[in-house]
């Protein structure tokens, strides 16, 4: 029987599953047979973790053997679907083109008549008129017909109609203008704040500046401090301060590599990622901590990022990496727990976290009832990762998390959700000091978010945009805590 008290935890989970399904198909209902198959993508994508969640609040336990089996089938299903994706595809395409060929003959001869570019300029640009002359001839009647030409900043907006697909017409102006005028603008296509789509024109000089040497020095002093609150944690845990007892180093050095390998992990995400899409990154500022060794790290684009589904690639990548590092080793390390483990931790510790408390549930069983649960040190390591790839991933600035509610929902959504998080966070400092940090590090490092990409307007696909949803969704599993009423009916605490 249900208690009235977890009654509105079943239902919470039983709201935001059929909320997130819904506005998927919502989104997916307009695109007819593309979009209903990309929301599929996305259902499927995310079933297991729902079900996982949804049966471990009933009190329905599911064991390695069974999270495996429903995690391969359903990227079996997801590749099925991608398959009958890319075939609806193939054919909306042709139809398309085929329209639009019939449509350039029957118009062709009036087209004729009609000029390139029409121009309404009022003041004076801040681009040469030379260039700007050769600016204006990249554009015509099949790509941008462009309007007005507006001063903006160092450089213009052209107003206009975009004629065609966003991705390709960007493309497209983008190689004519680098023939024309070799790298010294950079073209972006974005919209305009009345929802329609503009060209901006910027000199490359306005583009991001490399890291300096003065820079690159303190990141190295950033990773040597954050090398000693790793090791400072490694003896902490143990119950001894490394600084007071430096010949007890080696007792605190797996603990410290641990850690390190979880950070390192997730800066090599973020790096391959950056290089598969020719975007460069600064080097890593970490930010030591000596709860949990660092907070992550502050990285930089020291170049335009091309279009919103690399600005989501890069940011999702240093996540994914160092949380599937982070999740392996507290599996791994639940696994090898026994009598007799490096660490003694109670019971209510796993209350901590809905997500970490459940995959103890599932592995350890019955022995969270007992008072004082026998932990190998993995689980401290790979719990302390996912706790620092959760905060990475709180959806504000230019945060991970920012970034990549900013390449799937835009620059709006991404600053009210900057500001809510702040907010929160600022509540929740009332009874814990680690979100004053939180708060005070994203309102003044981290709150502004990333320029808009040089193509703005082309939208990542459902795909990504379930991989965002399933990203925040563990994020807030890692750090909200299990219910008392919860955690008492699944023995742990108890």
């Amino acid at each position: 029987m249900l208690t009235s008290s977890e009654t509105p935890i079943i239902a919470a989970i039983v709201l935001i599953a059929s909320g997130i399904l819904g506005w998927g198909f919502y989104r997916a209902r307009p695109f007819g047979k593309l979009g209903i198959l990309a929301w599929l993508q996305s259902v499927v994508l995310m079933t297991p973790w729902l079900l996982f969640f949804g049966l471990f609040a009933l009190g329905i336990y599911v064991n390695i053997v069974g999270i495996l089996f429903s995690v391969i089938v359903s990227a079996g299903l997801y590749i099925f679907l991608g398959r009958k994706l890319r075939q609806a595809g193939q054919d909306a395409i042709l139809k398309q083109r085929a329209t639009e060929r019939l449509a350039a003959q029957s118009s062709s001869a009036a087209d004729k008549n009609i000029p390139a570019v029409v121009e309404l300029q009022s003041e004076p640009t801040p681009i040469p008129e030379a260039d700007l002359s050769l600016i204006r001839g990249i554009f015509g009647i099949d790509t941008f017909f462009a309007t007005e030409t507006i001063p903006y900043q160092e450089g213009v907006v052209f107003k206009g109609n975009l004629r065609g697909e966003p991705e390709a017409v960007h493309n497209r102006l983008t190689k004519s203008l680098q023939e024309r005028l070799n790298d010294k603008y950079r073209l972006f296509l974005v919209e305009n704040t009345d929802g329609k789509p503009v060209i901006i024109v910027l000199p490359s000089r306005t583009d991001p500046q490399r890291t300096q040497l003065g820079q690159k020095v303190f990141a190295v002093i950033l990773l040597i401090a954050t090398m000693a609150t790793s090791l400072e944690v490694g003896g902490i845990l143990q119950n001894f301060d490394l600084l007071s007892h430096p010949e007890r180093f080696a007792e605190a050095l797996p603990i410290a590599l641990g850690l390190f390998v979880i950070f390192i992990s997730h800066e090599v995400g973020h790096w391959l990622l950056a290089r598969r899409h020719q975007v460069r990154l600064s080097w890593p500022f970490f930010l030591p901590a000596v709860q949990v060794g660092s907070f992550g790290a502050i990285t930089r684009f020291e170049s335009l990022v091309p279009n919103r589904n690399a600005l989501f690639d890069i940011a999702l990548a240093g996540p994914a990496f160092g949380g599937i590092t982070s999740l392996l080793l507290l599996v791994v390390g639940l696994l090898l727990s026994h009598p007799g483990s490096l660490f003694q931790l109670p019971n209510q510790f796993f209350q901590g976290s809905i997500l970490v408390g459940s995959l103890a549930r599932v592995v350890l069983g019955s022995a969270l009832h007992s008072p004082v649960v026998n932990i190998h040190p993995l689980v401290i390591i790979g719990w302390l990762g996912l706790v620092i790839t959760a905060l990475n991933l709180m959806p504000a600035g230019q945060l991970d998390g920012g970034r990549i509610v900013q390449a799937i929902y835009g620059r709006k959504t991404a600053g009210r959700t900057t500001f809510v998080t702040i907010v929160l966070l600022a509540i929740v400092s009332l009874g814990n000091p680690l979100a004053m940090y939180w708060a005070i590090l994203i309102l003044f490092l981290q709150r502004d978010l990333e320029r808009p990409s040089l193509n703005e307007i082309t939208e990542p696909d459902d795909a990504r945009a379930a991989l965002c949803l399933l990203a925040l969704f563990l994020m807030i599993t890692t750090l909200l805590p299990l219910t008392p009423a919860l955690a008492g009916r699944l023995g742990i605490g108890t």
